[in-house]
């Protein structure tokens, strides 16, 4: 019988010959809902690196969501970097029993979960190695009560390491939107989520370019401060359906820290809200 190494295995069968459990069982790392969770579709939000606006992008999208009127929720997985709750303003903790965690609301009725709603303190470092932090994970889709759900994002890690790839083995992802910053708008970052996502099976909804330009409010004139976009032509690349770019906006900085993000309103994230909802 062929083996191999867990540590070398790329999760792309197609490549390899070994008669290991991802071949015989590819489904058996999926974790199930619970009796009082239904959520339709999960949408994950990722990027290739840190700083380039994931969570802001997973605020918008799911505020977007829920103006629609769809039942919306948010996993922050973002384990060791959470800032989901400071975003919509949610202080209180999460409550439970000894079986079952209860999500936070935003006043807006979207749920959330983070580990930061379970710490005493939300300035806790979370220092913790990988296995712990992919168990939290797992808690978080099976051992929360989410109630009817029809969207919910999930802000993931940055990169392509151990966290993403066990909420994309243990979640049920219908789909996946890159985020990037036009100063890291080449082609080898979002192909690397590109190929992680294809070798997933999981497809990519849209590409999110955060920072693209900047609307002077005195002389009227945009001004793409970190040269021009090539979102559509790297989208177009990688057959990537929906592209989508967000300003250099203040708003952004003061409704974040206010905890007010689900107060800004953008139709500039249209073209992958569309793909969303044809999901």
């Amino acid at each position: 019988m062929s083996e191999i190494n867990s540590e070398n295995c790329t999760h792309d069968c197609s490549t390899c010959s070994a008669n290991c459990g991802d071949r015989t069982a590819p489904n058996s790392f999926l974790a199930a809902q619970n009796e009082y969770s239904d959520v339709k579709k999960v949408i994950g939000v990722v990027s290739g690196k840190g700083g380039v606006g994931k969570s802001l992008v997973t605020g918008l999208l799911s505020s977007a969501m829920r103006r629609l009127g769809k039942e919306t929720a948010v996993l922050d997985a973002d384990i060791t970097g959470p800032s989901i709750p400071r975003l919509f303003g949610v202080k209180e903790k999460a409550t439970g029993t000894e079986t079952m965690l209860f999500p936070a609301e935003t006043k807006e009725g979207i749920k959330l979960m983070s580990i930061n709603l379970l710490l005493p303190n939300e300035d806790d470092p979370v220092v913790w190695r990988g296995p712990v932090i992919a168990g939290v994970i797992k808690q978080f889709w099976s051992e929360v009560a989410w109630g009817k759900v029809d969207y919910m994002f999930v802000d993931m890690p940055p990169g392509t390491g151990d966290s993403p790839l066990t909420v994309f083995q243990s979640l049920p992802v219908d789909g996946i939107v890159i985020v990037t910053s036009p100063q890291e708008l080449v082609s080898m970052i979002v192909k690397k989520a590109v190929n992680m996502a294809e070798m997933m099976n999981i497809p990519v909804i849209g590409l999110v370019e955060n920072m693209a330009y900047y609307d002077c409010p005195d002389c009227g004139k945009r001004h793409y401060i970190f040269g021009e976009s090539h979102a559509a032509e790297i989208a177009e690349r990688y057959n990537v359906p929906a592209v989508a770019s967000l300003p250099i906006d203040p708003a952004f900085a003061a409704l974040s820290d206010a905890g007010r993000i689900a107060d800004y309103e953008t139709d500039a994230l249209g073209p992958v809200i569309e793909k969303i909802l044809s999901l």
